[in-house]
């Protein structure tokens, strides 16, 4: 099976000149902990909800004045929309990630992939499988 076959299309974007406050707004009306930040289908990064608090909640900054592009996250890790299932698994596992990105061969955002799709579209032990190894703690968690 092919990432195309599993993947969520219709992404909603934004842009790196958006606030984060505009940001989180839109994480909210759509129910989403991440969103794509592109220049038009040209993918320059990603926002997670963990990158607001992160890298600028904890750091005193404006979320009206600092800009998405200030906190995203810019080595994105992705897959195109060609490319089997299985390598999206190991690729979550191995990179402890829970959504990739899926672009087509022209490097334009076409979806994405997330353990619940996994878990849609695949064996129930596969998409549970690759949960354990994602949700692995890190060497330095404090309880």
């Amino acid at each position: 099976m092919l990432l195309r076959d599993i993947m969520t299309a219709n992404l909603e974007v934004i842009s790196p000149f958006t606030p984060l406050q505009e940001a989180a707004e839109k994480m909210r009306v759509f129910d989403t902990g991440s969103l794509p930040i592109c220049d038009g289908k040209k993918v320059l990064g990603m926002l997670t909800d963990r990158d607001i608090v992160v890298r600028a909640v904890a750091k005193g900054m404006h979320p009206e004045q600092t800009m998405v592009s200030d906190v995203m996250t810019e080595d994105v890790i992705y897959l195109f929309e060609d490319q089997d299932v299985s390598e999206a698994v190991k690729l979550m596992e191995d990179r402890q990630i829970r959504r990739l990105l899926v672009l087509n061969r022209d490097q334009e955002l076409v979806g994405i992939v997330s353990l619940g799709d996994l878990s849609q579209y695949t064996n129930v032990q596969v998409a549970g499988h690759v949960l354990e190894q994602v949700s692995e703690p890190g060497s330095r968690v404090m309880l």
